[in-house]
């Protein structure tokens, strides 16, 4: 059926959704031998997580592990899961991570949220640190004979023992040695209000010999609180994962909680939704134009960029209650319908905004300073970024043409041939002309979507399903692809939520963008990439 999984033979369920995406289990040489397919045919990883489907009381109940992975592939998604045996308490599986480095964290995240493991070859070096726990979290009371740490996704009953917490451990970062080398340790604190994150440089003069980043202090516990709410109600939660992408996770979600209720979303609201993601593309690209300016010294383009992004926000709060459009996309459809005057006032806004841009992209090229900065600043390959799974905008910027709105043209996309933004450079200039180019799609876009808007219910209801039933949600948000893994249990309740921000693949190759460049060229590397911290945490 695919080309990847011919040589499998797997057995695989398509998921009632509006993108191609297909659901089956595997056994542990099928799990390997698909991380290889998927590679070898030029797939991709989107994310990799675990799930506890255990009752909770019966001791029977540990072997009902299972670890998830979710594979990109030309006829679309494939996710695949392992059962896992009990080993005590950890559960191992084939390590994917020689395949897909961007699986390295996301399997150290699995095995602080559930303690499985992953099974490294002999010639693959592991890296058994933990990522999202810091030392910090309290050890379970029936496991403090054995030393092991508190699994916050495990269903076996454990209640932590507050009073046996302990203090925030240290980091064993890598350490690069020889003459001059020193050390720059910025972070988790930052001088700014962006979101905490630790960056350890390894440095001679200003040069970067190493970047090292050290993530999870905003982890909230967001995966576990998803299976203390009502699934009509989750979408909320999954809206705030990372407030810059509301629209993007909280569409995810309900396309996920669609699939498995085998709901369809009327006409009408498919293409307000599309509206309302892409109003929230420009907006954080007018934010991202301006800062990434700013920080290369024209604060005239942090003004101009600013004062159009306030504006569109503001239409944004006047037109559908919020200024990001929290809570806008819904199960079903959206909340909000717009009239006439409301499509009119978006159209031309649209064709004000495209005009000033067209005039600071003018000024953006022209400035040598500012080109100075950017060109050559920053790069990320192609050839990296295949290798380690640049996606989203910073991978179209890399020669990595993944869009889903082109490459599954999910309601309403499939009529509107959206025009692929790439560049092949992958420096900081790259990034810009591919933020310009989006900026201006996006324009195009909504001033069609506004114009053949159909009529009909804005809102279908939902009835759940009295099974157990799987639902997925992938969709390009401006960062790039989201992905929401769903499971409901036989009583309706959500036995798991999985989120995933594209951030996960692209925050490793931040680091390697950096090596080479001076320390003060890292704030522009990084806004240049703009990475969620929170939508990573979870």
């Amino acid at each position: 059926m695919m080309t990847a999984m011919k040589i499998l033979d797997l057995a695989l369920a398509r998921v009632p959704a509006p993108l191609p995406i297909w659901h089956g289990a595997v056994n542990a040489s099928q799990w390997r031998a698909a991380a290889a397919a998927v590679r070898g045919s030029g797939g991709r990883l989107v994310s990799l997580w675990g799930c506890d489907r255990s009752d909770g009381i019966q001791e029977s109940d540990r072997n009902a592990l299972v670890v998830c992975a979710a594979y990109a592939l030309p006829e679309g998604l494939v996710w695949l899961e392992l059962a896992l045996p009990a080993d005590g308490v950890a559960a191992r599986y084939p390590d994917v991570s020689q395949h897909f480095p961007a699986a390295l964290r996301m399997q150290r995240a699995a095995a602080d949220l559930l303690g499985i493991e992953a099974h490294h070859e002999a010639d693959h070096p592991a890296d058994r640190r933990p990522w999202i726990d810091h030392g910090a979290w309290p050890r379970a009371a029936d496991r403090a004979s054995d030393g092991a740490r508190f699994r916050p996704l495990r269903r076996d009953g454990a209640t932590p023992d507050l009073a046996t917490s302990n203090e925030a451990a240290d980091y064993d970062f890598v350490r690069v040695e020889g003459d001059g080398v020193h050390e720059i340790a910025v972070g988790p604190v930052h001088a700014g209000i962006i979101e905490p994150g630790h960056f350890r440089f390894s440095v001679v003069g200003e040069k970067v010999l190493r970047l090292e980043q050290r993530l999870g202090y905003t982890h909230k516990g967001i995966e576990r609180r998803f299976t203390e709410l009502a699934p009509l109600d989750a979408h909320r939660l999954a809206g705030r994962v990372s407030g810059d992408s509301t629209v993007a996770h909280a569409w995810a979600y309900c396309m996920a909680l669609e699939s498995a209720a085998g709901c369809s979303v009327p006409a009408r609201a498919a293409v307000l939704r599309a509206l309302l993601l892409e109003r929230e593309r420009v907006a954080n690209h007018l934010g991202d134009l301006g800062a990434i300016g700013n920080d290369a010294a024209l604060a005239f383009g942090l003004a101009q960029f600013s004062r159009l992004r306030e504006d569109w926000l503001r239409l944004s709060r006047e037109t559908f209650g919020h200024r990001l459009m929290m809570d806008a996309v819904v199960p079903g459809g959206v909340a909000t319908d717009l009239g006439s005057e409301a499509l009119t006032a978006l159209r031309r806004q649209c064709d004000a905004i495209e005009h000033e841009v067209i005039a600071l992209r003018a000024i953006y090229d022209q400035h040598a300073g500012l080109q100075d900065r950017f060109i050559g600043t920053g790069i990320a390959t192609p050839d990296l970024a295949q290798q380690l799974g640049l996606t989203g905008l910073a991978g179209r910027a890399s020669g990595q043409p993944a869009d889903l709105r082109c490459d599954h043209a999910f309601a309403p996309y499939g009529a509107l041939a959206v025009r692929r933004a790439t560049r092949t450079e992958g420096d900081v200039a790259a990034r810009v002309s591919v933020r310009f180019d989006e900026t201006r799609e996006s324009l195009r876009l909504m001033r069609e979507l506004c114009a053949a808007l159909p009529g009909g219910a804005v809102r279908a209801d939902i009835t759940l399903p009295a099974r157990s039933a799987f639902g997925a949600g992938w969709v390009e948000g401006w960062r790039g692809e989201v992905f929401v893994a769903l499971e409901l249990d036989d009583a309706s309740c959500i036995r798991r939520c999985h989120c995933h921000d594209p951030s996960w693949q692209n925050w490793p190759v931040l680091e390697h963008a950096t090596i080479g460049n001076i320390v003060p060229d890292f704030p522009l590397i990084n806004k240049s990439f703009n990475l969620s911290y929170s939508g990573h945490d979870l």
